[in-house]
């Protein structure tokens, strides 16, 4: 039982650590689908995800962000992959 505790330990601290450690990529807002929980941005590469530049729609992590920007707002945002799917982990617009 104490083995499973430090393990499960371990990899959220790795996770954490990964969340962390994601680069800031370049954006605009295209469209967004708050009902959906989905952002479209035009984006730069994406290197965590070895991704290159183009337009794609993205998972919100937390739909509160959607609120925070709107179709053509330039940004900075963290994308990573969560639960398989490519998830748009936080925004940051640019002022």
């Amino acid at each position: 039982m104490k083995r499973l505790v430090l393990t499960i330990a371990a990899l959220g601290l790795s996770t954490a650590v990964l969340a962390q450690g994601a680069p800031l990529v370049s954006g605009v807002v295209q469209k967004i689908d708050e009902a959906q929980g989905k952002i479209t941005l035009q984006h730069g590469p994406i290197k965590n995800l070895d991704m290159d530049g183009m337009t794609m729609v993205f998972r919100a992590q937390d739909t509160a962000m959607l609120k925070e920007v709107k179709a053509g707002d330039k940004i900075q945002f963290t994308a990573e992959r969560v639960n398989g799917q490519i998830t748009v982990t936080s925004i940051k617009k640019n002022m």
